[in-house]
């Protein structure tokens, strides 16, 4: 008769005094290893607006190696029990008859370029433009279309208004939808404040292309200035293009302030009088390199009209 093999304990382990672990049901243990390993930050292992697909496929990537490829096919091909697909955004804020040639040529592009199904989201701000927007597109004879295009259109008439922080962070991509398709809402103010405030904890790979995407779907509507001075008021989270440009006009509208008390002290100084029209002229300026040469002629001008004297 062979030897009995044992393959678990005679007993549970007893208790540690002071152990709250469980001792029954399945539950989490930490395993430290020595190699082949990647840090993620709870941040984005615990973040509660995304999905638990979304910071897998994070997780995933951050684990890969410097220069990896993680364009859409190369995930693809990684990951094929999924339905990957390729989603084409446009803002559209009128109506633009030229779009029923564009959009089916955007769309077939795309298709043949990453050989995957490609869904078309038209973002609208007033329902006029996003019942235009949802018309099928029919290319082809009368007797035999050969393509129809029909897009996902997300407009202010199917469009939440989100003014709730913890509600915005659990879909950051209905929330940034909500808030440009409601640009034209009295209440805009709140809603994008309500989406700045919940992407401060999210992870700058997240929150950069949200905040370009806000800004381009907001387009030249005065939602847009506010939201850039929402951006603006903290971007210490945020190191995307737009929050970079708001600095860089902060820096060089602090520069055009310096110069401009410069030049008036300097007037001041030399016991100068400087008329009203001349001070204004001088603080209404904001071209840096215009008031350096002003500053320049401060120094020896005769009058305070004489710094604007070409020579």
């Amino acid at each position: 008769m062979d030897t009995p093999q044992v393959t678990a304990p005679p007993r549970a382990p007893s208790p540690v005094p002071g152990d709250t672990t469980p001792s029954s049901g399945v539950i989490h243990v930490n395993f430290r290893h020595a190699a082949g390993f990647t840090v993620i930050g709870n941040h984005l292992a615990q973040h509660r607006g995304l999905s638990l697909a979304a910071i897998g496929l994070a997780a995933h990537i951050q684990s890969l190696p410097t220069g990896a490829r993680i364009g859409i096919k190369h995930l693809a091909e990684r990951f094929p029990e999924s339905e990957p697909f390729v989603l084409a955004i446009e803002a559209q804020g009128k109506k633009d008859p030229r779009k029923t040639a564009s959009w089916p040529y955007c769309v077939t592009y795309l298709h043949n370029r990453y050989g995957l199904p490609v869904l078309l989201l038209v973002v609208c701000q007033d329902r006029a433009t996003a019942e235009w927007a949802a018309r099928p597109i029919a290319i082809g004879v009368r007797q035999w279309q050969t393509l129809t295009l029909n897009p996902l259109v997300a407009g202010p008439h199917n469009m939440p208004v989100i003014t709730d922080v913890a509600e915005a962070r659990k879909d950051l991509a209905l929330a940034t939808l909500a808030a440009i398709t409601h640009a034209d809402n009295p209440d805009v103010g709140a809603i994008l404040k309500t989406l700045s405030a919940a992407l401060r904890d999210t992870p700058e790979t997240i929150a950069d292309p949200i905040v370009e995407l806000t800004a381009q779907g907001l387009g030249n509507r005065p939602a847009a200035q506010h939201w850039r001075n929402l951006v603006a008021v903290d971007t210490s989270f945020c190191k995307s293009f737009m929050s970079e440009e708001i600095r860089d006009e902060g820096r060089a509208q602090g520069r055009a302030q310096g110069r401009t008390e410069d030049i008036l002290l300097v007037l001041e100084q030399r016991g100068i009088t400087v008329p009203d029209k001349v001070r204004e002229r001088i603080t209404d300026c904001g071209a840096p390199e215009t008031l350096r040469q002003w500053l320049m002629r401060a120094v020896t001008a005769a009058s305070a009209e004489e710094i604007f004297a070409e020579k």
